[in-house]
């Protein structure tokens, strides 16, 4: 399949970020968590390329190792909620009746809950931390595979080479991972894909408020934070996070819209 030119860029835009978050150990010219007074609250010069925060912190360091802890929660957290809602939706489908009603009427109520605070429900109950800022996006995130999986999964299961499968003498298992799930792909990728964008928000909001990753850990909305008290003074560390962020969202956002504008085929060039 030829990629095209804005799948490409997307792509680009998502890989090159990420391998520069994986690769901070190797990348990142200081330690994120080192402080030097002396020199804090510096612009970008030739020995800190996007300058210091108010405790002398490198702000690229930071910004890289940040982007990781970003990218670790975005991928932990949208991973497991597919896995427990698409699960969920794709049983429900499958297996109809009062099953498939009752997981349904919880992904509701669940839901029905607005994303913000939802999350910060779980996490005030769990505790603050990245690993439960992961758990609250996970909750958040389970009811929209499970609805989204749910829908195309019922019209597969009603397709004939189902029917022939199953009095072919097929498990239930083998029809729903031989059969079912690899017609679903295409929806798994573009809506896993959108999910971490948002998710990257999400959890820069929630180490924002002081409820994701704690300090000295680096993380782009803890630098949000403690870059909004010196923002008169020296705006580099909040700006350069923020553009990090926004980095991040773009890429995984745009590359959601070229998955879907290439696996649609409603959508596809001809």
């Amino acid at each position: 399949m030829k990629l095209s030119g804005l799948l490409l860029f997307a792509f680009l835009a998502v890989l090159v970020p990420a391998l520069l978050a994986i690769g901070a150990d190797f990348v990142a010219p200081y330690d994120p968590v080192s402080q030097d007074i002396i020199a804090r609250l510096r612009g970008p010069m030739a020995t800190h390329w996007l300058g210091t925060d108010q405790l002398g912190r490198d702000v690229l360091s930071r910004i890289l190792y940040g982007s990781r802890a970003s990218l670790l929660v975005a991928a932990g957290s949208v991973g497991s909620a597919l896995l427990l809602g698409g699960g969920l939706g794709l049983l429900a489908a499958y297996y109809r009746g009062w099953f498939e009603r009752i997981v349904m009427r919880l992904m509701d109520i669940l839901f029905a809950f607005p994303v913000m605070l939802l999350a910060i429900g779980v996490v005030a109950v769990l505790g603050p931390g990245s690993v439960t800022a992961a758990i609250a996006i996970a909750v958040v995130y389970t009811p929209i595979f499970a609805r989204l999986l749910r829908g195309p999964a019922l019209v597969i299961c009603d397709a004939d080479y189902v029917a022939g499968a199953r009095a072919a003498g097929a498990t239930d298992a083998r029809i729903l991972l031989i059969h079912v799930l690899p017609n679903l792909l295409g929806v798994i990728l573009v809506q896993t894909s959108l999910l971490l964008s948002s998710a990257i928000l999400v959890e820069a909001s929630l180490s924002f408020l002081g409820l994701g990753t704690q300090p000295p850990n680096p993380s782009l909305g803890l630098m949000l934070a403690e870059g909004r008290n010196v923002l008169l003074l020296s705006p580099w560390g909040a700006l350069f996070a923020g553009v990090a962020i926004l980095v991040l969202a773009f890429g995984l956002n745009l590359l959601g819209d070229a998955l879907r504008d290439r696996l649609d085929p409603r959508l596809r060039e001809l």
